[in-house]
């Protein structure tokens, strides 16, 4: 799947950054291990804990404190600022807990955030996944290529 959709890219010319918290670099590495990835995929951030998304990516620490780093208000500010950065077609932003502990009743281990931003749109979807850490890993990368494949 991830090889048709990124010839589909190359192709058209669609740039690809990332950015990324609970997948730790597995949405990069699903592009660049990919053969002429590198006319495309231009950025990959691992923007891991709070200071890190504050720094890199100039998330406000008033919207972590206010939402939490696990929220749609700031997977879709991640996608936005990574844009400004990049100037990327296509910036993906993932943010969520993907266990197997940090949970909460409010977000619960397998909760995500996922912001694409395409052209003017800057689509967040709330998903939540199942299985250990690296099945909900692997999910959200599928979830993101099946999404990112029906806008382009």
């Amino acid at each position: 799947m991830y090889k048709k959709i990124i010839s589909k890219f190359i192709k058209e010319n669609v740039t690809v950054a990332t950015a990324e918290s609970c997948t730790g670099g597995l949405l990069s590495y699903s592009f660049i291990k990919n053969r002429g990835v590198s006319k495309i995929f231009k950025t990959g951030i691992i923007c891991y804990s709070n200071e890190s998304k504050i720094k890199f990516l100039q998330i406000s620490k008033n919207l972590i404190k206010n939402h939490g780093a696990v929220s749609s208000q700031v997977a879709k500010k991640m996608s936005e600022n990574l844009f400004k950065l990049t100037n990327c077609n296509l910036c993906i932003s993932v943010t969520g807990v993907a266990g197997p502990s940090g949970g909460s009743d409010k977000k619960p281990v397998g909760l995500v955030y996922i912001g694409i931003k395409y052209k003017k749109e800057n689509i967040v979807f709330k998903k939540y996944f199942k299985g250990s850490r690296i099945q909900i890993q692997k999910q959200i990368i599928i979830f993101i290529f099946k999404k990112i494949n029906s806008l382009i």
